[in-house]
């Protein structure tokens, strides 16, 4: 397992003193991505006998190491350049002349738009999920299929404790402050699935990625809780794995409400300190749950 921190000296300045401590920071690093296109053979044919079409090198991300082969996975999912785990036939982590590298093998009848790959990176690198888009059109961020209405149904205790039960499964942050995490919860608020990144929407994709190689997506109950704020680019991925509920420790932005609006989905921001905000999607928080008992 790669490591997620690494030590630092570092001089600790206060009011009173001023002492030369050992602290962690989160690692950050570069990670390749490379997708391929496999041939399908015949039957009998042995593995290696496969043939593969050229490599495509899609480019350099930096995230914190661990989880790759599901942040890759997760990523293409996101960018629409696969829509199921059955798209792919093979992910591998290597050593590559940039450092660490991942190479995706995926079935011959996928195809590889070098627009949309270059646009998966650039999203992949940058604090803005929407770079490289002249336009945004939240119509087209439909999810693959609609979102069933009202469900699932939350009572606001459960989203009440929902940052608590982020942070005390966050093991890197706990040592360094420096990680975003994502995580999926239950409509009871039982911890299914976390990841942690210096990247938010590292952390989505990798959590996401994580799902989908599992089997576990779509889930129609399944709830997104994320560290930060809910930018579009968030609730965007969100959708793209039809999950019908978001949940952000800090603000969600303008067109991110707009976006989950549109699509019936339900988002949640300022989700702390006892209490939060619901920005779209109200019927699916089940007030009356806590006003009977």
């Amino acid at each position: 397992m790669p490591s997620t921190t690494t030590p630092v000296s570092i001089r600790r300045i206060t009011d009173e003193s001023a002492s030369d401590v050992e602290d962690q920071l989160a690692v950050e690093a570069p990670l390749e991505i490379v997708v391929v296109a496999r041939a399908a053979h015949a039957p009998g044919a042995r593995p290696s006998a496969l043939q593969e079409r050229a490599p495509r090198r899609l480019g350099i991300t930096m995230r914190t190491p661990g989880n790759d082969r599901e942040l890759a996975i997760g990523l293409l999912f996101a960018e629409g350049i696969i829509s199921r785990s059955a798209d792919v036939v093979g992910v591998d982590e290597l050593s590559g002349p940039s450092g660490d590298l991942v190479r995706v093998a995926l079935t011959e009848d996928v195809t590889l738009d070098l627009g949309r790959s270059e646009r998966a990176l650039a999203v992949a690198n940058a604090s803005c999920g929407v770079c490289g888009k002249a336009s945004i059109d939240v119509a087209s961020c439909a999810p693959p299929a609609p979102l069933a209405r009202g469900v699932p149904r939350i009572a606001p205790g459960v989203v009440h404790g929902l940052a608590a039960r982020l942070r005390g499964a966050q093991p890197v942050f706990g040592r360094t402050g420096g990680l975003h995490a994502a995580a999926l919860f239950d409509a009871g608020g039982t911890l299914a699935d976390l990841r942690e990144d210096v990247g938010r929407h590292n952390a989505v994709d990798k959590l996401i990625g994580a799902a989908l190689l599992a089997g576990r997506l779509p889930d129609p109950g399944a709830v997104l809780m994320v560290s930060g704020r809910a930018g579009f680019e968030l609730v965007q991925k969100a959708l793209r794995a039809s999950i019908p509920v978001m949940v952000a420790v800090g603000a969600p932005s303008s067109l991110a409400a707009e976006l989950a609006a549109a699509h019936g989905m339900t988002l949640v921001g300022f989700a702390r300190d006892g209490r939060f905000n619901v920005y779209a999607g109200r019927e699916r928080i089940d007030v009356a749950v806590e006003a009977a008992s």
